[in-house]
């Protein structure tokens, strides 16, 4: 089960991103799946997940909450769980990415999201084995307080494990102070934390980035350690453009590269985090091994890049396997 963010994501590829009152052209545009529930069930179906599939939260009583539904029922997710809010139109992101290197910038609507507070979930009536959450940061109800709890998100994840249930969670990339007052509270009611580099860096206050902008694996792995001290159960894994890094709560450690992709190849960023989780998430389901989890991860983040839209370019488990094959990856992991 996944629940959170349901959003459309109306993707513009642009030839640059211009400075304020300057202008820039859209070559092209598309309209795709956003948010975390929704990218990442979609890949799920796509690469041919043979376990049920299930839905929640809240859309819009308007036409691109039909779609959603609509789209979740054609992929086989069960929308029992994913209902219209009161009074409250779909969430949408205008997605603005940069033809060539792919960067994007996002203008969001929150909408019906930021009323979800999966009150309407029994878990204990629920067969999933795993339940996961994103993204904190962009989930008003949610992310607001609880007196015992500190956020209600780590009072939904509580019961979640209460029903023997595993967790797991994603965090938005945002510029703010937040991040230690909403996501560390969530920590102490997770399995499974996955989210990308400046995430983690601005909840633990690790610098994960050197100057010259390449990635500072010393303090990824205390970022990724403090994580775990700060409360996840067993498993930290971080994701940038670079590959993938895991952590587990014994501390072992493990690395993947990122495949070794030519520069045309990339259509655009957007998704391409929900597909790397979408990858662990299959995984750990199933029972496999961390090393071929975050091998499967990048493969399907990959897939995604190959596409402007957030699930679009992610095909079945075999085709994204196969770029590894393809596009070996860049080097050896350290």
């Amino acid at each position: 089960m996944a629940g959170g963010n349901w959003i459309i994501d109306q993707v513009k590829l642009v030839d640059v991103y211009p400075q304020a009152e300057q202008l820039a052209n859209i070559q092209s545009q598309s309209q795709g799946t956003g948010g975390a529930p929704y990218n990442v069930l979609i890949d799920l179906a796509h690469l041919g997940a043979k376990f049920p599939l299930l839905a929640a939260g809240f859309v819009g009583r308007d036409s691109l909450g039909k779609q959603i539904l609509e789209h979740c029922r054609e992929n086989k997710i069960n929308t029992k769980h994913l209902r219209p809010a009161p009074d409250a139109a779909t969430s949408y992101t205008d997605v603005m990415s940069e033809i060539g290197g792919g960067r994007r910038t996002f203008f969001h609507y929150r909408g019906a999201n930021a009323f979800w507070t999966g009150e309407d979930l029994d878990f204990k009536k629920c067969s999933a084995r795993i339940f996961h959450l994103g993204y904190l940061l962009l989930l008003d109800a949610l992310d607001g307080p609880d007196k015992k709890f500190g956020t209600r998100a780590a009072r939904l994840l509580s019961e979640a494990r209460v029903a023997g249930i595993k967790t797991s969670v994603d965090v938005v990339s945002e510029d703010s102070d937040r991040f230690s007052k909403i996501v560390t509270p969530a920590l102490r009611h997770v399995d499974y934390c996955i989210l990308n580099e400046i995430e983690a860096g601005k909840t633990t206050g690790f610098t994960i980035r050197k100057a010259d902008k390449t990635l500072d694996q010393t303090a990824l792995g205390k970022a990724a350690g403090a994580l775990l001290e700060r409360g996840v159960k067993e498993l930290v894994v971080v994701h940038f453009p670079e590959g993938g890094y895991a952590r587990t709560l014994s501390g072992q450690e493990y690395w993947q590269s990122s495949l070794n992709l030519p520069r045309n190849y990339i259509k655009g960023s957007a998704g391409a985090g929900d597909a790397f989780c979408a990858g662990v998430l299959l995984g750990l389901h199933e029972g496999w091994d961390i090393p071929r989890c975050l091998l499967t991860a990048v493969c399907v983040a990959a897939a995604s890049l190959s596409d402007p839209t957030c699930t679009n370019g992610v095909g079945t488990i075999e085709s994204a396997l196969g770029l590894a094959k393809k596009h070996r990856p860049r080097r050896q992991a350290p």
